[in-house]
């Protein structure tokens, strides 16, 4: 893929390198969210190839297809020579379902590779920078390094810890009611905030429920209100329906994966099945426990101008409430977006 615009004639001319390294690594990082769709259980990385004849991209392709840097090579083809690289993740060195990324750069004659973040999975971890270094190529890791790591916050949790990367959606009035008494909850929210949870639902491995919420309101869970882009089917972005617990054979959800016993056991099994990111999307006792045992990543709050106008109805989180403020829960908000009549709101962990 080509950029429009040529970049400058000689990059070593800029006054301020690192300005411009920032630029193409904040571009390539543009070309990488664009694989996010179909790249898991690999890491949705973006690269651009910097030559004298123009800006060249390349992303991650669906599992055993090309990763991002070899695709951006193949794309330069000979204007590569003497060329800059600038990748988000450290190149591979050895084999896996494809050739290591690093004999491509080296084959290609690139001058000078930028990566965002070093790769934590075991098989890389710092031999793919050290493997181009000895060959001679100029090297730079850490250009807008937070960036990347957000961007592949989903595939680092799981190289780290074994887990997957763990949102937590749920759809609330204002007072913090995601059901009415009579367990009703269709529909808190407007047309536009559904559609943004079918969006979050592609862009997950699996959607993770409690069976009370199953035999309650017998979710489809699918991506229904959801446009992939050219090239991307619904029935690929269809996440992977886990049930905490039991879940009728009659379920809509059917078939789905049923899973039970201690939440850091039931998260390490997932991640075993190459589960990158887990949407649990309640109901308030599977959302509690989640939120206790401090297994959540990121808190999604879909908020509509409603209010329930009394103590009855379901709360977000059940459970026990601390007795003093002091003790409660605190957070960082770092995101609010309107959707339509309603409000998203993602929360991080301090």
């Amino acid at each position: 893929m080509r950029e429009t615009s040529p970049p400058p004639d000689d990059l070593e001319d800029l006054n301020d390198l690192a300005e411009s390294d920032k630029r193409y690594m904040n571009q390539a990082r543009a070309v990488g969210r664009k694989a996010l769709l179909w790249a898991s259980p690999n890491p949705a990385v973006g690269a651009v190839v910097v030559t004298e004849q123009g800006v060249f991209e390349g992303r991650t392709n669906p599992p055993g297809g090309l990763h991002a840097e070899r695709s951006a090579l193949e794309a330069a083809g000979r204007a590569a020579r003497g060329s800059t690289l600038y990748t988000t993740l450290e190149p591979c060195p050895g084999w896996g379902r494809t050739p290591p990324c690093v004999e491509a750069i080296l084959r290609s004659g690139v001058r000078r590779v930028v990566v965002g973040i070093s790769d934590p999975d075991p098989d890389v971890n710092g031999s793919g920078m050290a493997a181009l270094s000895k060959a001679g190529v100029d090297t730079t890791l850490g250009v807008c390094a937070q960036g990347v790591e957000e961007d592949l916050s989903a595939y680092l949790t799981h190289r780290r810890s074994g887990r997957p990367f763990v949102i937590l959606k749920l759809a609330a009035t204002l007072d913090g009611r995601i059901a009415a008494p009579d367990g009703s909850s269709r529909w808190i929210t407007g047309a536009e905030a559904r559609a943004d949870v079918h969006r979050l639902r592609a862009h997950s491995d699996a959607v993770l429920v409690g069976a009370a919420t199953v035999r309650r309101d017998d979710p489809l869970l699918s991506v229904r209100d959801f446009a992939p882009p050219d090239g991307v089917s619904l029935i690929d972005v269809q996440p992977i329906r886990v049930v905490l617990g039991s879940a009728p054979a009659t379920a809509r959800l059917q078939p789905a994966l049923e899973v039970s016993g201690d939440l850091h056991e039931v998260l390490c099994e997932l991640g075993k099945r190459d589960i990158m990111q887990l949407l649990v999307e309640g109901g308030a006792d599977v959302a509690g426990a989640f939120h206790r045992a401090g297994l959540v990543d990121r808190y999604v709050f879909y908020l509509a101008p409603k209010l329930a106008g009394g103590s009855g109805g379901t709360p977000l989180l059940s459970g026990s409430c601390p007795s003093e403020v002091s003790d409660f829960w605190s957070g960082r908000i770092a995101e609010v977006l309107k959707l339509g009549s309603d409000l998203r709101i993602t929360l991080l962990p301090a």
